[in-house]
């Protein structure tokens, strides 16, 4: 591998879909390496990259980056051309990171835990950092609600593709309750040329069914 090279390790079954859109987004060149579930992401040579077994992860410069939401704002910051991350003295980087670690963190989590029954009772949810699915849903439904048409205003980010991606995905597999702020930013984000181009290389190497 190149030092400069920048490879995606990824399945098209998987938070890899997040990372595929930000690269197209990007618009810089990188390779893609598919990964199969099971013993081909357990091997040692890809714990050697990711100990977790786990993709989404890249390689850039020497450098390994995983966790989709890591890899989002990594890349912003290394290919600054593109505009999608906020400087550090714009105001714009607070809210920026903001609902960056939102959604990496309650969202993330209150879905997670509902869709495998774990929520917590009331009594409870002090104990989590999403309180309660319903608190975090209402609070993700003000940010993409406030999406006029991205999070930072007429500013397209990082974080719409990242915070955005777990709208997308929640919508279409029905972890996250139907509310027209998330189907008008939904729609506003699957217009968008990287998002399809991202999606049509996901879609050609998705293994065979039936």
């Amino acid at each position: 591998m190149a030092a400069s090279e920048l490879v995606f390790h990824t399945n098209p079954m998987s938070r890899g879909r997040i990372v595929r859109w930000m690269l197209e987004e990007l618009g810089v060149p990188y390779r893609a390496a598919v990964h199969g579930y099971g013993a081909e992401m357990k091997s040692p040579d890809y714990l050697a990259i990711n100990p977790m077994g786990k993709v989404p992860a890249i390689e850039h410069r020497g450098i390994v980056v995983t966790e989709a939401a890591a890899i989002c704002a990594y890349l912003a910051d290394a290919f600054p051309q593109a505009g999608l991350a906020p400087a550090l003295d714009d105001p714009l980087r607070g809210p920026y990171l903001r609902w960056m670690f939102f959604a990496a963190g309650p969202v993330e989590a209150a879905v997670t835990a509902r869709s495998v029954g774990g929520l917590p009772p009331p009594d409870k949810a002090g104990f989590v950092g999403y309180g309660s699915f319903e608190q975090t849903m209402d609070v993700l439904e003000m940010a993409a609600a406030s999406a006029s048409p991205w999070l930072l205003g007429e500013r397209f980010s990082a974080a719409d593709v990242y915070v955005g991606s777990q709208v997308d995905f929640g919508l279409a597999f029905k972890s996250i309750p139907e509310r027209p702020a998330f189907t008008a930013w939904a729609e506003r984000l699957r217009a968008r040329e990287a998002y399809r181009r991202a999606k049509a290389a996901d879609d050609a190497v998705m293994p065979p069914t039936g």
